[in-house]
């Protein structure tokens, strides 16, 4: 059985996930209607991924005898700016989900909770993942500006993202 204080913290960062996905299918909406469609489909799978991160934490949490408890999620502001803008802020996100991460699984340890430490270590090594490969996109905009032929370089090598 999950303790309450443990179900509370889940059910956020379950929230926050379905916020982290309905921010980059905003986001992807954005670059889509600047013509940058490859930019649009990296966050478009970025947007499923987070769902998909949600969606996980539900299981762990109905497994762990929890209840689910969904709150309303803000609409994401709907105006990001240019592609450099869009891709900082999305890093900047990031590190914001990687402290709520953090605190979950320093809450899990607290409470000598083994089962919900495990399962927010995958999670923590996401996050890992998750900023080194924004931050990667966010050095390469910078190197090549958002304007010139480069950046439609990187729109089309960015729309190769969840396509086989």
């Amino acid at each position: 059985m999950i303790s309450r204080t443990m179900q509370d913290a889940l059910n956020a960062q379950i929230n926050l996930e379905q916020y982290s996905a309905q921010l980059y299918l905003a986001m992807s909406a954005h670059c889509a209607g600047k013509s940058f469609k490859g930019f649009a489909q990296w966050l478009k799978v970025q947007s499923a991924e987070e769902t998909a991160h949600a969606a996980k934490l539900v299981t762990f949490l109905l497994d762990r005898g929890g209840q689910l408890e969904l709150k309303p999620i803000a609409a994401p502001n709907d105006d990001f700016g240019g592609i450099i803008k869009v891709f900082e802020q999305t890093l900047a996100h990031e590190k914001t989900i990687t402290g709520r991460i953090n605190a979950l699984f320093e809450l899990a340890r607290a409470e000598k909770d083994y089962a919900s430490e495990i399962t927010l270590q995958w999670y923590v090594t996401e996050q890992v993942e998750e900023e080194a490969h924004v931050g990667e996109v966010v050095d390469h905009l910078h190197a090549v500006g958002d304007q010139g032929g480069a950046i439609w370089y990187l729109d089309s090598k960015m729309g190769k993202r969840g396509k086989a």
